[in-house]
């Protein structure tokens, strides 16, 4: 039924605003490899939240212990969106790889859900390093950090206190302090800003006396004549076939919408103060030569001390990197990770 409507939705948008929810050809967000054998595995923070993963490992292993990689999944979204497909390529490389839902998302826990706490986001990837240095199968000293979207900047958070944490590359990076507390493009003003904390501390009084809850940002539900680029390109992604997946216990309605309460936590969010402490781990930034987000990775880029590199992939969106296997640079992850772990 869902596949008949999207179909439906994208004939009624084309005739009225003259663009399609085409899926381009090299999508692939739900690959699988016969080369890599998946597990679904699970773990405590620092702070006894569960975290729930897919740890992926080369269906031809030979005892010995192997590299590994952590990957973090865009804001909002769950480890089968986009974390999957990665960790899977990468595993077909020959590391072993996890992918991890972050607290308050998907399968991991914390309440209330779709909470905002960045502390606790970047938690989430020290506890997958504490996860995987227990499995005999991995070399502890070898293990880095894929971050995706929002992720990426919870990855660098992590790395500049976990020195565990030994190669981080981002894609598509977010920062999402920066893009809560000024916009893309520096748009948001001061006075924006204080009207948006105002009615947040307005919505908690509303829902500590048993309030409606209230979702914000994230995704739109439809598209019409006024949606902008940006919106078209999350839609396309996540409301439709392509990217679009609702396991146990998460709601369609409010998939990629943090609570409006905790959103503005990310206004204290500063991941790329004191970045320069990663270095000498090496950094690699890929952002789509097209993104809309393509600014916060080359802030974190101007930042950040050698070794580091920001490489850029052609003719690519924000979103393309999320699940267009012909666009995404899984060679240069390769040759990053192979040289650094």
């Amino acid at each position: 039924m869902s596949r008949l409507i999207t179909l439906l939705l994208g004939g009624i948008l084309m005739m009225m605003y003259g663009y399609a929810l085409e899926k381009p050809a090299d999508a692939d967000n739900f690959y699988v490899s016969d080369k890599v054998v998946k597990e679904e595995v699970s773990f405590p923070t620092l702070y006894n939240l569960k975290i729930a993963g897919n740890l992926f490992k080369p269906a031809l292993m030979d005892g010995q212990r192997y590299p590994a990689i952590i990957v973090g999944h865009p804001m909002g979204a769950v480890k089968e969106q986009s974390a999957n497909l990665y960790a899977t390529k990468m595993a077909e490389y020959g590391f072993v790889t996890l992918a991890i839902d972050l607290p308050f998302w998907g399968a991991s826990e914390g309440e209330p859900r779709n909470s905002v706490s960045p502390d606790l986001y970047s938690e989430a990837f020290s506890a997958a390093a504490d996860y995987l240095g227990t499995l005999s199968c991995v070399d502890a000293e070898r293990i880095g950090v894929i971050g995706i979207c929002g992720s990426g900047g919870f990855a660098i958070s992590a790395a500049k206190i976990d020195p565990r944490l030994k190669a981080v590359a981002t894609v598509s990076m977010y920062d999402m302090g920066a893009a809560v507390r000024d916009g893309l493009n520096k748009s948001v003003t001061m006075d924006a800003r204080k009207a948006m904390l105002k009615h947040a501390s307005e919505q908690r009084d509303i829902e500590f006396s048993g309030g409606e809850v209230e979702y914000t940002s994230g995704t739109v539900h439809e598209l019409t004549d006024k949606s902008t680029p940006i919106e078209r390109e999350f839609f396309e992604f996540y409301r439709t076939e392509r990217g679009e997946v609702t396991p146990p216990g998460v709601s369609p309605e409010t998939t990629t919408h943090p609570r409006m309460t905790s959103f503005v936590k990310f206004m204290n969010f500063y991941p790329f103060n004191d970045i320069e402490m990663i270095s000498p781990r090496p950094l690699l930034f890929i952002a789509g030569e097209n993104a809309h987000s393509i600014e916060f990775s080359e802030d974190a880029f101007r930042r950040a001390a050698e070794p580091k590199e920001l490489y850029i992939v052609p003719g690519a969106g924000h979103v393309d990197l999320y699940d267009r296997t012909g666009l995404i640079p899984f060679d240069k992850l390769n040759e990053f990770f192979s040289k650094n772990l």
